[in-house]
């Protein structure tokens, strides 16, 4: 049974005239790890500063473990940590002496603070480099040890603001993996704020996409394609040995199909766009005409089509929606030209 942990209702988020959130809904379950998706400005620092109570929102309540971030802002702090985009730390003391600083900061006993801090540096994998100064600490390890601060509190949910900048493609996917593993093992809350789709898509089971302070769609992944597909369809390419000549004589009879809403044939592929997913019966078709079928395509929609479906209407008529179309441009180039 679900069980929310965090809840936004109404939330409006007013600097002067400048909206930084509007009407926010948001519900985050336990033990789930939800990624908060949208461009630079698009309010996600400003909800999470609602979310820890270090803000207050114009209107709406914000609840946080049970309680409300604008009047128990102390008690969401026990219970929530926070990992900010840039983590510092003292570059003279020892990884290890960092984080015990911290533990006496979170009011940690002594007696387990040494034990607990030892456990946490080995949970993300900073066991063999404790006792180095974070002097020496690359950009992926001072996230690890930005991990381990927010770990030692031993606290309910995790809210990790772009924890992924500047760190190496290698160590983004061991740092997701860690979150990832993190959050079964301790059934802890995970948000996660990006810009970064393909880094979202990796590790969170459910996105909200969030764009000038509105949040525009939320849901896991099937979710959010398939409110595509209700829309645009399915697309079903089915491939086979033998060239399709132009004057294809099985057309007529592959458009009976009440599903079927289009069809184009290119070589050896057609291209069957239906309202719903026939492909079962398409498969059927081509073998009772004698075709060998080399392959069958069933089109999903990833993090990249959901930004063109549910942006691009969104994205018009204004500068700061013009800019946040660029930037989320750019995060698709840069997926498409890692892989």
């Amino acid at each position: 049974m679900n069980e929310p942990i965090i809840q936004l209702k109404g939330v409006t988020k007013r600097y002067g005239s400048l909206k930084a959130v509007d009407d926010l809904h948001l519900s985050i379950n336990k033990g789930e790890i939800f990624g908060l998706l949208g461009p630079n400005g698009a309010g996600k620092t400003t909800t999470i500063l609602m979310m820890l109570g270090l803000t207050e929102p114009t209107s709406g309540t914000v609840q946080v473990c049970n309680y409300n971030a604008t009047t128990q802002p102390i008690a969401v702090k026990k219970s929530v940590g926070y990992m900010p985009d840039s983590v510092g730390f003292y570059d003279g003391m020892t990884a290890l002496d960092n984080l015990l600083y911290i533990g006496r900061l979170n009011n940690i006993a002594e007696p387990v603070l040494t034990q607990r801090a030892i456990k946490v540096m080995e949970q993300v994998g900073l066991g063999a480099d404790m006792h180095k100064k974070t002097s020496t600490f690359s950009r992926g390890m001072k996230q690890r040890l930005g991990l381990a601060d927010v770990l030692i509190k031993q606290p309910d949910v995790i809210i990790l603001d772009e924890p992924t900048l500047g760190i190496d493609p290698s160590g983004v996917k061991e740092f997701l993996q860690l979150i990832k593993t993190l959050s079964k093992q301790e059934q802890l809350t995970v948000l996660l704020s990006s810009h970064h789709l393909h880094h979202v898509q990796q590790v969170c089971d459910r996105v909200g996409i969030f764009v000038s302070g509105k949040l525009l769609a939320e849901g896991n992944m099937d979710q959010l394609s398939g409110n595509i597909f209700s829309r645009e369809g399915y697309t079903t390419v089915v491939a086979v040995e033998e060239d399709i000549p132009a004057d294809w004589p099985y057309e007529s009879d592959l458009r009976a199909f009440a599903a079927l809403q289009q069809v184009s044939v290119q070589k050896k592929e057609v291209i069957c766009s239906c309202s719903k997913d026939i492909t079962p019966d398409l498969v059927r078709f081509f073998v009772a005409k004698g075709y060998n079928i080399t392959g069958v395509h069933k089109k999903s929609y990833g993090l990249d089509d959901i930004y063109q479906k549910y942006f691009e209407n969104n994205l018009t008529g204004n500068n700061s929606n013009e800019k946040s179309r660029t930037f989320f441009q750019k995060s698709l180039f840069k997926k498409q030209s890692k892989n």
